[in-house]
C-alpha cells in the first residue's frame, strides 16, 4: 500500500548551484551524497522534513526523457507569509502569496534550472482538509 511521497527526482545541469538552492535558500538538510567510484559527487539527498527528500543528481537536461510531463513540485510550508519573506531575504524570486482554487494558500518560485515549486499552505477550508491528519 501506499503511504506517501518518498522524494522527487531532479536532473539538474549544476549539482553544486541546485545544492546552494535546495540548502542554503530553501533550507533544506544534506541527507547524504550519491558517489561513484572515483568518489565523485553524481547526486544528493535532501530532507524536505518527515520522511519527505528531494533528489538531485547533475545531469544533461537536454537529455531528459521526452514528452515527460512533471508540471512542479509542492511543498508544504507552516507559515506562508514568514516562509516567503524568508525566501525574499535569502535571494529567492517568490510570487506574492493567493488563495487557490483549492482554498489553500500557495506561492511560487522556480529552481536553478527552471523547476517550478508551489509552497502550499492549508486553510480549514481547503478542499483536502477532510484527508488531513
Amino acid at each position: 500500500m501506499i503511504t506517501g511521497i518518498a522524494h522527487a527526482c531532479y536532473i539538474v545541469s549544476d549539482l553544486d548551484r541546485a545544492i546552494g538552492f535546495y540548502r542554503d535558500v530553501l533550507g533544506l538538510t544534506e541527507a547524504f551524497d550519491f558517489r561513484n567510484d572515483q568518489g565523485e559527487r553524481l547526486g544528493v539527498y535532501l530532507h524536505v522534513g518527515g520522511r519527505n527528500f528531494i533528489e538531485l543528481f547533475q545531469g544533461n537536461l537536454a537529455e531528459r526523457a521526452q514528452g515527460q510531463s512533471y508540471a512542479h513540485l509542492c511543498l508544504e510550508v507552516d507559515d506562508l507569509e514568514a516562509t516567503v519573506a524568508a525566501l525574499r531575504e535569502r535571494g529567492a524570486q517568490v510570487s506574492d502569496p493567493a488563495l487557490g482554487g483549492d482554498q489553500s494558500w500557495q506561492a511560487w518560485l522556480s529552481d536553478p534550472d527552471g523547476n517550478r515549486i508551489e509552497l502550499h499552505h492549508y486553510t480549514g477550508n481547503s478542499r483536502q482538509a477532510p484527508w488531513l491528519r
